[in-house]
């Protein structure tokens, strides 16, 4: 699969108004995104590019502050040059080593997860990523059934299987998402992570202790019946990819409908990881 790589250069006087298009970029199939000190870099696979939907979405922001953009076509046998030439190791809560094949081990963290560079969203990077690791670690994963949406490269699947998780069912409807979950877990002995490709149509009939579902607001919003259809009365839903003004408001409602309380959540940068509980 070929990419197309937009280098964004942006003048902003806040920092939320970048993260406003980049929200609205992810809502029209950019799925990986790169934070530079003068923009950002957005990525999406060509076959969804439609420069007619770009050009719609950057209008509506064109007022708002100063930007420009350039396009790149990366071809596939170039997105792991990519990838490796970008990809550094993150620490996460002191507790959790996130790292590719290529770096070396760092021993002191309980916890080191192993991620492959690819065109797979989720290497722990972005702040969204970042926020439910952190939420995953403060709470109790020992002996649950889990299930991941829109996986990624299984990083959150492989977080919850470290932290004691009895099964975890990791689903994403891109099939390099899919194929990066298998690989990661592989990489990680990681054993009870069953992959699925598809979307809320493949989500088994199991019941589940946990939801983890990091995808974007839209999504949450037309999948929520089919999370509350799935998760056990007081099981534990954990929701990110969206923004606190004004997505956290438009979640909660539509969470409430399905009997998910709202427990808190953590921002970075304006995004937000948010726990419910089933009632």
């Amino acid at each position: 699969m070929n990419y197309y790589e937009l280098l964004f250069t942006t003048i902003t006087e806040e920092d939320y108004q970048q993260d406003l298009l980049i929200n609205a970029l992810g809502e029209i199939g950019f799925d990986t995104f790169e934070e530079l000190d003068f923009g950002f870099k957005a990525y999406i696979p060509a076959i969804d590019f439609n420069q007619e939907r770009l050009n719609a979405v950057l209008a509506l922001y064109k007022d708002m502050f100063s930007f420009s953009y350039e396009i790149l076509l990366i071809p596939q046998k170039n997105w792991n040059e990519v990838w490796e030439s970008n990809f550094e190791p993150i620490e996460i809560k002191d507790q959790v080593f996130v790292r590719a094949t290529f770096h070396e081990p760092r021993l002191e963290f309980p916890y080191e997860i192993v991620i492959d560079p690819k065109m797979a969203f989720g290497t722990g990077h972005h702040q969204t990523t970042s926020m439910m690791l952190e939420l995953i670690l403060e709470n109790d994963f020992e002996n649950k059934e889990v299930l991941d949406m829109g996986c990624g490269t299984g990083i959150l699947a492989i977080m919850a299987s470290k932290l004691g998780a009895a099964n975890i069912t990791a689903i994403d409807y891109d099939p390099v998402c899919y194929e990066s979950t298998i690989e990661n877990a592989q990489l990680n002995e990681i054993n009870n992570i069953v992959a699925l490709c598809g979307s809320k149509e493949v989500v088994p009939e199991t019941q589940f202790d946990i939801i983890l579902a990091n995808i974007n607001r839209n999504i949450l919003l037309d999948q929520m019946a089919r999370y509350s259809e799935v998760l056990k009365d007081n099981g534990e839903i954990y929701f990110s990819g969206f923004y606190e003004i004004p997505d956290l408001a438009i979640i909660t409602e539509e969470a409430g409908k399905y009997g998910f309380k709202y427990i808190g959540h953590k921002k970075n940068k304006d995004w937000v990881a948010s726990k419910f509980l089933k009632q």
